[in-house]
């Protein structure tokens, strides 16, 4: 739409996706005094009948926009994760359960999801034919499975979804990471120190309230260069991890482009983190990390 005609310029009060689209498409150079323009080219009635109008029609847009969020594909990832999470702790959960439902029927009962696999097929032994218990390890078995789908999926998909975030990390570090800022956009707005702590909220707020040390990392320290890092440089491992981690996912939301140099970049950030010794350079110290450099 133009300066001079409204959202509902040529509009139909009829088709109110088409008066949606306007409202979420339309712009205007300046305000003017819409409702007198809307009355004037006998789109309604008087001012009350334009808000009324307005009313539908932003409430329609604002529906379309959401249903669009939920369906991007970032979403898609955020969902999967929460729900192989979900299945993998329900089914711990019952595999505990079911170990000491075994235990009273046989004294070599197993632990864990293996075992129940095992009672589900018929393989744990002849004591453990109760229906009940056969019943409870196929749902144990069931969940895992599941599970393992859902970790199968978010390994083809979250490459496609942001592929310098899953090259960074592992596709299922990549989602969680997405899933913990509430998309990939919101991840890419956020700044490293950020996504640093992304899964350590509990001990971030502690440390905010007094009671503990400021934490070093969240989830990414399942990352291997943070992981693999001795104790001792391991907050400067994360800082880098984390800084990198921000570029790529801002690359992947803002333009898609593949950049495989940060890979290479990152790789030997961590090299030299690592050949620290803790009686030379050593230490944690954020002032010769180098994080600032990787934001």
């Amino acid at each position: 739409m133009t300066d001079t005609d409204g959202w509902f310029a040529d509009g139909d009060r009829d088709t109110p996706d088409a008066l949606a689209t306007a409202v979420r498409e339309g712009s205007a150079d300046e305000p003017r005094d819409w409702p007198a323009v809307a009355v004037d080219s006998g789109f309604a009635t008087d001012a009350d009948d334009y808000y009324e109008a307005l009313k539908a029609a932003t409430t329609a847009a604002t529906r379309a926009a959401v249903t669009d969020r939920e369906r991007a594909d970032d979403r898609q990832l955020v969902h999967a994760v929460r729900a192989m999470d979900d299945c993998a702790r329900t089914a711990n959960e019952l595999a505990e359960r079911l170990a000491e439902w075994a235990g009273t029927v046989d004294p070599e009962a197993g632990t864990g999801v293996e075992y129940a696999r095992a009672v589900a097929s018929g393989e744990a032994g002849d004591a453990l034919e109760e229906p009940a218990v056969r019943s409870l390890a196929e749902r144990v078995a069931g969940l895992a499975d599941e599970a393992d789908e859902l970790r199968s999926f978010l390994e083809q998909q979250t490459p496609a979804v942001a592929p310098n975030l899953s090259a960074l990390a592992d596709p299922v570090l990549a989602a969680r990471l997405i899933a913990l800022a509430g998309g990939l956009e919101e991840l890419a707005k956020k700044p490293s120190g950020t996504i640093q702590v992304l899964g350590a909220e509990d001990a971030l707020f502690a440390h905010l309230r007094g009671h503990a040390p400021s934490p070093k990392h969240g989830i990414i320290y399942t990352h291997d260069a943070v992981r693999g890092t001795h104790p001792e440089n391991r907050g400067s491992a994360a800082r880098a991890v984390a800084g990198k981690l921000a570029i790529a996912a801002r690359v992947d939301h803002y333009s898609g482009e593949s950049k495989p140099e940060l890979e290479a970049e990152l790789a030997e950030r961590i090299e030299t983190i690592q050949a620290r010794t803790t009686d030379g350079d050593g230490g944690d110290d954020a002032a010769t990390d180098g994080g600032a450099d990787d934001e």
